[in-house]
């Protein structure tokens, strides 16, 4: 059975296997695995000739843009979140977005909490895999809590000053 996880806003089941570090290979009928970077770096050439998709995890600590090199064509990043304080993730992922313009799908795991979801949205974040202990669907209604940006973000919602100078310059 495979867990559910937001996806898009929608609460969805998700379509990878992490496979962690020391874990033996799984049945390749799996399709689509997530491995950590150390993993990648490594086994790059036999996961991709297993796995129908390969998906990597970085950890908070990696010099994104370093990294991105080798894992720019990856169909999906997941940024780790050790712990819900800790939101180094956060601006690893507006450097994929903004700067290095990654297009895969990015995905928060981790100790990831509802009070972190809305800002996981506007820093560009597909999915978002919460804390078991966390409720799914007020998760999902954390992504539209706040309907004014006064910055803008990854997430392409105008923010509230320019949309202001457009009504002062059509009056």
């Amino acid at each position: 059975m495979t867990a559910k996880i937001l996806h898009g806003g929608e609460i969805v089941q998700d379509a990878w296997t992490v496979l962690e570090d020391g874990c033996a290979e799984i049945e390749s009928s799996v399709g689509r695995v997530i491995v950590t970077l150390a993993r990648w770096r490594t086994e790059r050439e036999a996961l991709l000739a297993r796995y129908a998709a390969v998906g990597v995890l970085v950890p908070n600590t990696t010099d994104i843009e370093a990294a991105h090199l080798e894992i720019s064509d990856r169909p999906l990043i997941a940024l780790q979140f050790p712990t819900f304080t800790d939101g180094r993730a956060l601006s690893q992922a507006v450097v994929l977005r903004k700067r290095l313009a990654f297009r895969g799908e990015l995905r928060a795991l981790g100790d990831v909490i509802r009070d972190l979801v809305f800002w996981l949205g506007r820093c560009g974040f597909d999915s978002i895999v919460p804390r078991k202990d966390q409720n799914l669907e007020s998760c999902r209604a954390a992504l539209n809590e706040i309907t004014v940006a006064y910055q803008a973000a990854a997430d392409h919602h105008t923010p509230v000053w320019i949309r202001r100078r457009g009504q002062a310059a059509a009056h």
